[in-house]
């Protein structure tokens, strides 16, 4: 890819998840969430072949649906209280925005897109799409984490935990282990943020140094298979 190109398209992922995580209006969030849809799809794509083109189409449509449903939500809960505020919800647009929030995360029973679309494209954009990609819906979570139904939140997060647990056993290619792990590691935040949201952010952070520490190992090794890890040492 082209240097100037990839300078742009990183500079817009930073403005997207930036621009969400100061705004406290739906609209303005909506649209950083997008703003950081549209940023890493030509980083998918940078190799052209066929996987990575269906993967980057799967994300699109996933992402698209998720932010339809997020728009559509907004604009009634708008409607029904009169604010856009994002921490003023109304009961039944919570739930709907919840989901939407974790299909974007890619947390079960909404996780079908995420194994799939990080084993189509490169490590290297793998890594963006398991650590900066998550950073501006969890927040959005975290804001609207009290108003949340605590029984939504454990089921999510048990299913994410089990799905997470169980999809990893057996596979020998290296990104769709931390595809799972990723679904694994959302699960248990879920399950404590309605507990303790200081936790869970301190839990989020950890996430992301071990998920960015372990993907730049496997750059560094030219990984993508278990088998290839023990012949990568010296």
């Amino acid at each position: 890819m082209n240097p100037t190109a990839l300078m742009i398209m990183l500079l817009s992922l930073a403005i997207g998840t930036t621009m969400t995580l100061m705004s406290h209006h739906w609209l303005l969030a909506w649209i950083g969430l997008e703003i950081n849809t549209l940023a890493i799809i030509p980083l998918m794509t940078k190799t052209p072949h066929p996987r990575a083109i269906e993967a980057a189409t799967k994300y699109f449509l996933t992402q698209a649906s998720a932010s339809a449903l997020i728009l559509f939500s907004s604009t009634m809960n708008a409607w029904k209280t009169g604010e856009w505020s994002i921490t003023l919800l109304s009961d039944p647009y919570t739930i709907t925005l919840s989901m939407a929030i974790m299909m974007k995360l890619g947390l079960a029973p909404l996780h079908f897109w995420l194994p799939e679309v990080i084993q189509g494209i490169p490590l290297s954009t793998g890594l963006i799409l398991s650590t900066w990609q998550k950073i501006a819906p969890m927040m959005l979570l975290l804001q609207i984490s009290h108003l949340i139904n605590l029984n939504l939140l454990i089921t999510v997060g048990l299913l994410s935990i089990l799905i997470g647990g169980w999809g990893g056993i057996n596979q020998t290619q290296l990104r769709k282990i931390m595809a799972f792990s990723s679904i694994g590691h959302l699960g248990w935040m879920v399950l404590i943020l309605k507990f303790n949201p200081q936790l869970t952010l301190f839990n989020f952070i950890l996430y992301i140094m071990m998920t960015a520490a372990m993907f730049l190992s496997l750059m560094l090794m030219s990984s993508t298979k278990v088998s290839e890890i023990s012949s990568s040492w010296p």
